[in-house]
């Protein structure tokens, strides 16, 4: 596993208890810096694109959700998944914001990963939907401008 994804999954565990837990702002460096220990032996130099990720996840929240309710509108976002949730706020962090200008293709395949490995048999089919419907409009405003 290389060091970005273990950090994309160190990312989205924390997200996962913040958002399980109510999303309490006050408890999220802890669950971080909790979550980089137990998991993140060995990755010193990802520490802060781990932080880098929460933190556009949380500053974007509200718009990465209403992306969210757009690319899946057959379910209410309380009725995603929590890890499906969070998978996705990442993946629409990096696809649609240019987060740490990751290429979009790598963001989709990061997300489908996690969903694959932290979701249940149909998250990684649901995660590629969304962000793939969304790589395809991302694609067509490209091309206008």
């Amino acid at each position: 596993m290389s060091n970005r994804h273990l950090a994309r999954s160190i990312a989205m565990q924390s997200l996962f208890e913040w958002d399980f837990r109510g999303r309490p702002t006050a408890a999220l460096p802890a669950i971080i810096e909790h979550n980089l220990q137990e998991f993140g032996v060995g990755i010193e130099a990802e520490k802060d694109f781990v932080k880098r990720l929460i933190d556009g996840v949380i500053e974007n929240l509200e718009a990465i959700d209403t992306l969210i309710k757009q690319y899946a509108p057959n379910w209410p976002i309380e009725q995603i998944t929590i890890v499906d949730r969070n998978i996705l706020r990442i993946g629409i962090l990096e696809l649609k914001f240019k987060h740490d200008n990751v290429p979009p293709k790598v963001a989709i395949n990061e997300a489908i990963e996690l969903a694959k490995s932290f979701g249940g048999p149909a998250s990684g089919k649901f995660v590629n939907g969304v962000l793939g419907a969304m790589f395809k409009d991302l694609q067509k405003e490209e091309t206008k401008n």
